[in-house]
Parts: structure tokens; sequence; C-alpha cells
């Protein structure tokens, strides 16, 4: 018995690899709610119904699904072109506090109609700007990405950690550490009234419209692809390799930068360290969820939305840790990779 190389990937193989992995991820996670003395049905309905089962439940999940739908692109995004962005998390920090930043001290007076559109790019650019760091490292001394991207995630962090204790600080928190508020003028608009839901969700799958045609009907597109399938073979087809990764990078960093943004303009108005549950991860899950596919994160954000979210009323219903939404976003994982072999390779005896 050995693995053998398939010559092409059937084309419903790939589309039914999510679909597998998550049902492979939902049957073990299924275990371990029987090994707690809990019905299984019943935990997964609860979580149905905790998730879509009432109108708040529903903007809740899709609320939760933004941000994720943002930083699945930036992973899938880089991920394509190989390039390994682990730092979506400190690029969203770095985007949410420049967004409160400028917001609270440069543009506050300006009208929605300006400081929105401008806020956002500020957001944007901020991420982009702590993702060539590393793509430069790497360019000029071939420092491996994973490493640098994922230890500047805890130098974000803890340098945003500075600025809401010290320059940035709101003086009427009562010393909670927190940064300036967004002018009102700077909260995006309601997609429902009495909802968090806000705009920043039409944004997000307008975006992964706009990355689904960049990848597959633009010559950037191609050749971002072309470096990730074979970066000697895309130098020797003349791909200028250095400037379609800084394009690259440019485009991750800023989707991940925009998440945290959306995440302050939409959402919390103002910047503390706990602002993200682990968005920046969760989005290399979804990235892989979706099979790198632009509009697959969409679905696969919703997929881990509505476990976060659903998981919590199971929790409040069934006396079950909502540690089980993790484990089962993690398996989903495990799964996907395992998937994801099998349909590259075949068992041949």
């Amino acid at each position: 018995m050995r693995f053998e190389r398939r010559a092409h990937r059937p084309a419903l193989l790939v589309l039914a690899t999510p679909v597998i992995a998550v049902l492979a991820a939902l049957a073990v996670a299924g275990l371990l709610i029987a090994l707690a003395g809990a019905s299984v049905p019943e935990a997964y309905l609860r979580i149905l119904q905790g998730a879509f089962g009432s109108r708040l439940a529903t903007t809740e999940t899709l609320t939760r699904a933004t941000p994720l739908i943002l930083t699945g692109l930036a992973a899938a995004v880089a991920f394509r072109a190989r390039l390994w962005n682990i730092g979506a998390e400190g690029q969203l920090y770095l985007g949410a506090i420049a967004v409160a930043a400028v917001s609270a001290h440069l543009v506050g007076d300006w009208p929605p109609a300006v400081q929105i559109p401008l806020l956002l790019v500020v957001g944007a650019a901020a991420g982009m700007l702590l993702l060539l760091l590393p793509l430069w490292l790497r360019l000029r001394f071939s420092v491996d990405e994973v490493v640098t991207t994922l230890l500047l995630n805890f130098v974000a962090v803890l340098f945003v950690s500075m600025l809401i204790d010290t320059v940035l600080k709101d003086p009427l928190a009562f010393g909670w550490p927190q940064s300036d508020s967004v002018a009102d003028a700077a909260r995006l608009p309601k997609l429902l009234d009495r909802s968090r839901l806000h705009i920043g969700l039409a944004i997000a799958v307008l975006l992964a419209l706009v990355v689904q045609f960049v990848q597959a009907r633009t010559t950037f597109g191609l050749r971002a692809r072309a470096a990730g399938l074979s970066p000697a073979g895309a130098r020797f087809a003349g791909v200028p390799l250095g400037r379609t990764l800084v394009l690259v990078a440019m485009m991750s960093g800023g989707l991940a930068g925009l998440a945290g943004a959306v995440e302050v303009m939409g959402v919390k108005g103002y910047v503390t360290t706990d602002l993200s549950p682990g968005y920046g991860y969760s989005g290399i899950v979804v990235a892989m969820l979706a099979n790198l596919q632009p509009l697959g994160a969409v679905l696969a954000a919703l997929f881990i939305a509505a476990m976060f979210v659903g998981a919590d009323g199971m929790s409040r219903g069934m006396g079950i840790p909502t540690y089980i939404a993790d484990v089962t976003v993690a398996l989903s994982l495990l799964a996907m990779l395992v998937a994801l072999f099998f349909t590259q390779y075949r068992i041949a005896r």
C-alpha cells in the first residue's frame, strides 16, 4: 500500500471536501458531548437554535461572522500565493487602534460620508504595513514569515496595550484600559434596527466577490497563483515574484486591518486588548475550510460564527462547556487538512 499523487483532482471531491471535514469534526465532537452525559442531537439542535433561532441570535451570528470573513479572506489571499500570513490577529489590532486614533484626534468633526471611507482606508493601511515588514525580511534575508508574522501578533497587541494605557487612554473610562472612542460620525450604519448588525457585513461580502474576481479574472490573480504553485517556475515564466508578493501582502494585510476597523466602527466603538476573541487565528480555519476560495470563506465564516454563538445557548441550556465550539473548530481544521491530502493523493496497491 502506498500513496500515489492523483493526475487530476475530481471537481466533485474538491467541492465535497469541506462538507466531509465539517461532518467529521461534528462526529468527533459528538463523542465528547456524549462522554459528558448529554444528548448529542439535542446539543446540536440547541447550537442551531442559539445561532439562528431568533432575530437576535441570527443578527449576532452575522455580526460575529463579519470580521471572520475578512480575516479568512486575508489568510486565503496570502496562502494561495504561498505567503504564510499567521499575523492577521496583530494586523487586526493595528488597524483598530489606527482607526481609533485618527477618528478621535484628527477627523472627529468630519462628516460621515468622508470620515467612514477614510477610516476604513486607514485601518487597511495599518494592516498592510504590519505585513510588509515580514515580507521584506523574507525577500531580503530569507527569514521565514511564519515565525515573524506569528511573533508580531504579540508585539502588536502589546503595542496597542501601551497606547490605550498612555496617550490614547480614554479619560472618561474610570481607569479602565480602553482607547478614546471613535466619533459618532465614524460609526457604521446599522443594517437592522435594534441589533448590532452593521453595514460591515455587506462590505465583507462585497470584498469576497471582488477578491474572487481578482483571483479568477486578472493577470495579478494568475501571477499570485503561479507564485504559490511554483515560485521557481513562476520566475522562469517571467512573473515578477517580488512585486507580486508585495501586492499580495498589501491585499492580505489590508483585509486583516480592515477587519479591526470594521469591528471598532461597527460594534465596539473603542479599542481594548480583548477586542478580538481570536478572529485573526480563526481566519486561518476559515480560509482552509473554504479551500482558499473567497466565496467559500463567507460560508466557512458563517459556520464558525454559528458554532461560537450557538455554543453559548447550548451551554446555558445543557451545562456543557462552551469550549466544545473551540474543539469543533479545531477538529474542522484537522479534518480539512486530512481531506485535502486525499484530494491530492490516493491509496494505491
